[in-house]
C-alpha cells in the first residue's frame, strides 16, 4: 500500500528526488504514524480556510520543489495567532521560487527529538533516535539499530541516550509518552521496511513528544 502510495507520488513530481512535506506528511500518516493536523493551501484563501478550521496559533510552511531546507530562506514560521498574520506570512512567502502554497498546521509542542532512518550499502536500513531540533548536530546523542526494530530495540535505544533523564522528566518536568514514542518507532520502521530501496534516507526532524503523545512535526523524505 504505502510503495503503491510512493509511486504516485514519484509520478506527480517526475524528477524530483525528495518528497515535498505535505505529501511526506500523507504518506507517514498512511503509515500509521502520528502528525499534526494540516492543510496544504495553495491560496491565500485557502489558508485563511485552513487557519479557521485547524485554529490558531497556528504553524506556516512554504511548499515549493525549489526549497528542500525551507529555514534557509525563513519559510517556517511559528505563533501565527490570527487570520492577518497568517495573510501576511502567505504575502511574504508566496515570491518564493516555484511557490506551491503553504502548509498550515496546528501547532504541537513536546520535547524535540528526531527519528530517522538510511539506507547503508553495507547493513541495509538503519534507524535513529535521539535528541532532535536545532541541537541535533550539536549533541549528537542519537541510539543507532538495524531495522526492522522489536520492541526491545526501542528500550535499548531509550536507555542508550545521554539524554534520557530529559525523556524521563528532569528536575521535576512530566516524562514523555514512552508508549507513544515506542510506537511510533515501530510504526517507522515498518514504513522504512515497505518502502525499501526506493527510499535513501528519512528525517523526522522534530518529533514532538510530550506526556501525552508524540507527533512528526517535520519530515523529509529523499528518494534514489
Amino acid at each position: 500500500m504505502l510503495a503503491a502510495a510512493l509511486n504516485q507520488i514519484r509520478a506527480r513530481y517526475p524528477g524530483l528526488n525528495w518528497i515535498l512535506e505535505p505529501e511526506a506528511k500523507k504518506l507517514l500518516a498512511q503509515g500509521g504514524l502520528p502528525v499534526p493536523r494540516n492543510i496544504w493551501a495553495a491560496s491565500e484563501a485557502e489558508a485563511l480556510d485552513a487557519g479557521e478550521k485547524i485554529g490558531y496559533p497556528l504553524v506556516a510552511k512554504v511548499v515549493s520543489p525549489r526549497v528542500v531546507h525551507k529555514s534557509d530562506v525563513g519559510g517556517v514560521v511559528t505563533a501565527i495567532r490570527d487570520a492577518a498574520g497568517l495573510a501576511e506570512v502567505f504575502a511574504r512567502l508566496a515570491p518564493t521560487e516555484d511557490f506551491r502554497g503553504l502548509l498550515v498546521e496546528e501547532t504541537v509542542s513536546g520535547l524535540e527529538l528526531i527519528v530517522g532512518a538510511k539506507n547503508d550499502f553495507q547493513f541495509g536500513p538503519v534507524i535513529l533516535m535521539g535528541l532532535g531540533g536545532t541541537g541535533v548536530e550539536i549533541y549528537q546523542d542519537v541510539a543507532i539499530r538495524m531495522a526492522p526494530l522489536t520492541a526491545a530495540d526501542v528500550d535499548s535505544m531509550w536507555c542508550g541516550l545521554t539524554a534520557r533523564p530529559l525523556l524521563e522528566g528532569y528536575r521535576g518536568e512530566d516524562p514523555v509518552d514512552r508508549q507513544a514514542l515506542t510506537d511510533l518507532l515501530l510504526k517507522f520502521s515498518a514504513l522504512v521496511m515497505e518502502l525499501g530501496d526506493a527510499v535513501e534516507s528519512i528525517d523526522l526532524n522534530p518529533v514532538m513528544c510530550a506526556p501525552q503523545g508524540c507527533y512528526v512535526a517535520d519530515a523529509r523524505i529523499m528518494l534514489v
